[in-house]
């Protein structure tokens, strides 16, 4: 495992790209032409399960609808938020009993505790963050996944919201992050770093690309604000509340739709279909 620190200008707090080459599991995509230089089409599914334990739309329930609902759905690609870090390898599984013989790429990312300087946590103990499920169409290739805490925070809030990205099969950044929801213009100014900064780096420093984020971003989907922390050239869709999937150029994003989540959490699944068009440039250049 070999590990390296990005660091990137900030204003208060240390930022940096935590890239760890990590031999998770890997295996084919569900549909996939690069090959043929068709278009690739994914389904992606962004959820919002609040199963901290701690909050008032904690139910218990929401991994097990979540799972009932990765099985009807059937996504390629799953964005996490409000998990704790057991709840990743338990949907995994469930992902993967939904293609079988195909692997499930499975990262976590802890939201800072400022108070302790670690990770924030769960009432039952385990840390508290974001996940991601990713299928991968390369065995022998390396996953990379990289994380943070993101440079700007709501200093009121003893949690420091983080970020996640994987790069799956070197042809696609998959991304989550969970934003503020004491502050809007911290939850901008998260989304505006993300999208202008973090993410340009990765792709110009690694090569992959295009790059899709899911997440709970505490943005207004009518605010007319929300499409500014996007630069020119990324495509939206959101769940007509705080729930967005973004992409760069060389993704169209098609066909949203909201999932019943059944009460078990206070937001409904985000389900989206990512078509990646390999004609188009995915990156910027380096």
């Amino acid at each position: 495992m070999a590990n390296r620190l990005y660091r990137f200008p900030r204003r208060a707090l240390a930022v940096g790209l935590l890239i760890v080459a990590a031999g998770l599991p890997a295996g084919p995509t569900v549909v996939s032409s690069t090959d043929t230089g068709r278009p690739t089409v994914l389904r992606m599914l962004q959820l919002n399960l609040c199963n901290s334990g701690r909050a008032g739309c904690y139910t218990g329930r929401s991994i097990a609808v979540a799972s009932d609902v990765i099985r009807a759905e059937a996504p390629d690609l799953v964005t996490l938020n409000e998990i704790c870090d057991d709840d990743v390898p338990a949907l995994r599984r469930v992902l993967e009993t939904v293609h079988p013989g195909r692997s499930v790429v499975a990262a976590f990312q802890a939201a800072g505790d400022r108070p302790s300087g670690a990770d924030t946590r769960c009432r039952n103990g385990q840390p508290y963050g974001i996940g991601l499920l990713a299928h991968v169409r390369t065995p022998e290739t390396p996953r990379v996944v990289y994380s943070g805490i993101h440079p700007t925070q709501d200093l009121a809030d003893p949690e420091e919201r983080a970020w996640l990205c994987v790069d799956v099969d070197g042809g696609l950044l998959a991304c989550t992050t969970h934003l503020a929801n004491t502050g809007y213009g911290v939850a901008l100014a998260q989304c505006g770093h993300l999208l202008d900064t973090i993410l340009p780096t990765i792709l110009g420093g690694t090569g992959s690309g295009p790059a899709v984020l899911g997440g709970d971003l505490n943005l207004r989907a009518d605010d007319p604000d929300v499409g500014s922390c996007a630069p020119p050239g990324h495509s939206r869709v959101d769940d007509g509340a705080r729930q967005h999937i973004v992409a760069t150029s060389g993704i169209t994003l098609c066909c949203r739709r909201s999932v019943t989540m059944h009460g078990a959490t206070d937001h409904p699944g985000l389900l989206a279909t990512v078509v990646i068009d390999r004609s188009r440039p995915g990156r910027p250049p380096t």
